[in-house]
């Protein structure tokens, strides 16, 4: 069971219909890749036909409108790179195909860490299709760029290690991707919302809150675990590590390889 979020339109990575459906290694079922493509010709075939004249004044109204839209996208990150941190004294432990390893160990040399959250349940065959889509995009090129501006990447889920390793092999990825159960990671940075564990948020926002702002959606009802995608950013100091931000739903639509990650770390890349 999965919350909605405030928009009307439903986000396809905060819907997953069930362990069935999940554990389908294919990542996505035709019939929804059938819908999603006559959707998408629907849309096209919907645009208006102009002439060159009329085309290129309509242009030039949204190039204003994407100017100002870079303008605040320039300012929004100059304000996260000024968010202030919080240090972790907590010490985590994950699980790697190596064995243990700690929250510092992850990164790897590096001053900055990124870390992804991807949805995938101890009770879970297979990991979530839309987290499995986004790390289609991460390649060993994409990895070194990040490590060439000192910045690490990993992956870090509940399920255990071993059902990570199986379908890390079967997808054909190579990147650092670490099991967090059994430490109290994923409900510290809200990657799995679980009431009987600790205090619900999402989005930095708590049941009660979401209530008040008139957003219906399953979390509030929610008595089994919800997993929650999102990238976490971490920032070390010798032998001291800080929390430098975290972001949840629609914010992790804008990540776009190697300048949509660095943007969000302390530095700006």
């Amino acid at each position: 069971m999965l919350m909605q979020p405030r928009s009307s339109l439903a986000r396809p990575w905060l819907v997953v219909r069930g362990q069935q459906e999940t554990a389908e290694f294919d990542g996505f079922r035709s019939s929804d890749s059938r819908q999603a493509a006559d959707f998408r010709r629907t849309k096209i075939n919907r645009r208006q036909i102009v002439s060159r004249a009329q085309w290129l004044a309509a242009r030039k109204d949204l190039l204003a409108r994407e100017r100002e839209l870079m303008s605040l996208h320039e300012s929004v990150n100059a304000d996260r790179r000024r968010l202030p941190m919080v240090r972790i004294y907590k010490e985590y432990t994950f699980t790697g195909p190596g064995g243990q390893v700690t929250l510092p160990d992850l990164f790897d040399g590096s001053r900055e860490l990124i870390v992804q959250h991807f949805m995938f349940s101890p009770s879970w065959d297979a990991g979530c299709p839309s987290c499995s889509a986004s790390c289609d995009e991460i390649s060993q090129r994409v990895l070194a760029r990040l490590r060439g501006r000192d910045t690490s990447f990993a992956v870090i889920s509940l399920a255990p290690i071993a059902k990570i390793m199986k379908y890390k092999t079967w997808r054909g990825w190579d990147f650092a991707w670490y099991s967090s159960y059994g430490s109290d990671f994923n409900y510290d940075f809200h990657a799995t919302l679980d009431r009987r564990t600790a205090p619900v948020s999402y989005d930095f926002e708590s049941p009660d809150e979401i209530l008040a702002a008139g957003s219906a959606n399953d979390l509030v009802d929610a008595q089994l675990p919800v997993e929650v995608p999102g990238i976490s950013c971490f920032l070390r100091d010798g032998d001291t590590v800080f929390h430098t931000y975290s972001a949840y739903g629609p914010v992790m639509e804008n990540v776009n390889a190697v300048s949509g990650f660095l943007e969000l770390t302390a530095s700006g890349g």
